[in-house]
């Protein structure tokens, strides 16, 4: 039996030229067991079209598709990975955006090179994506029937709850969660947050700033207002942030080292790997000047600025953070 890593059943939509703009997977699979693993292997390993007659006949039991996607009259692009390598097409940058909002894998955990060139840059619509350079001539078409075609962003990702709806969680701007955020149980994310693909918030968390690409944050951390994290694309490079359980970054802070669980940065305060920090003891004497990348992956560090002398300061934070259980309950 070929081994399988991952597979999607799912619908594609194509530009004029047939050429693919995105993809639906509504039941992905990761690491498929017996029977599905069984069922999978008997299909072409590869990206390619099927029909649904030809999955059903395979199929009965619906194990790799639900019933309603079967019924389509429409062609079925199938995703069938042996392995987790680089991505070769639109469909199979989909199947690893889809398998990360479904809570299937972790960011930072799957080979997402080639991401970029194979996700073209479309126009979103509320009549779902169009290629841009046939945007003009559907906009007009739509006008023609007194129709109005919205255009709601230029992206190569669409937002999340389009594709994947995760349980359990609150999103007061869908358009700020791009597809490939992981968002766990508990999450609330107001509408300033914003939740980048390979990205996400373990839960439960209150997301009121920004996780960036590849970047994780724990069980009851929180971001304030227009707080930040610094991720592999905004300056980051190859470092790759996380923040543990029970932090906070205050309202208008960031974060660009790894913190442990416990950790709190001060509102208006962004720590990078270059700030000069000066360690504390109890009896705010202090120990030491560092520069901030040698505490990364600390617990129980306390971030503040002397508003005296603009130094940055690091002590014990001998409090916790408790979260707030009504804030962050989802009845």
């Amino acid at each position: 039996m070929s081994n399988v890593f991952a597979f999607g059943l799912g619908l594609a939509s194509h530009n004029s030229q047939g050429e693919a703009l995105d993809c639906f997977f509504p039941q992905p699979l990761l690491h498929p067991a017996a029977p599905q693993a069984e069922l999978c292997a008997q299909l072409d390993a590869g990206t390619h079209t099927i029909s649904p007659e030809t999955v059903s006949r395979l199929d009965p039991e619906h194990l790799l598709a639900p019933a309603g996607l079967l019924e389509s009259d429409r062609p079925l692009t199938c995703v069938n990975l042996t392995d987790d390598a680089a991505i070769t097409s639109t469909a199979e940058a989909y199947l690893k955006l889809h398998l990360l909002s479904h809570r299937l894998t972790l960011p930072n955990t799957l080979q997402l090179d080639g991401i970029f060139a194979h996700l073209p840059n479309l126009a979103w619509t509320n009549l779902g994506p169009v290629d841009l350079q046939e945007l003009d001539q559907r906009l007009l078409r739509a006008r023609l029937k007194d129709e109005h075609l919205e255009v709601m962003s230029v992206d190569k990702f669409p937002k999340m709850v389009n594709y994947v709806m995760p349980g359990g969680v609150r999103i007061a701007d869908a358009s700020r969660i791009r597809l490939g955020a992981y968002l766990g149980d508990g999450t609330t994310v107001m509408h300033e947050g914003f939740v980048n693909f390979n990205a996400g918030a373990l839960g439960p968390n209150m997301v009121e700033g920004r996780i960036s690409q590849g970047v994780t944050i724990g069980e009851g951390t929180d971001l304030g207002g227009s707080a930040s994290t610094m991720g592999t694309l905004s300056g980051g490079g190859e470092i790759v942030i996380s923040l543990g359980k029970n932090c906070l970054i205050g309202a208008n802070a960031g974060t660009g080292i790894p913190l442990g669980d416990r950790c709190t940065i001060e509102a208006g305060l962004y720590i990078t790997a270059g700030t000069v920090v000066s360690v504390v003891d109890e009896n705010r004497e202090e120990i030491r000047k560092v520069k901030a990348r040698e505490l990364a992956g600390g617990s129980d560090m306390l971030f503040i600025r002397n508003s005296q002398t603009g130094e940055v300061v690091c002590r014990t934070n001998r409090r916790a953070i408790e979260l707030n259980d009504a804030l962050h309950a989802h009845n």
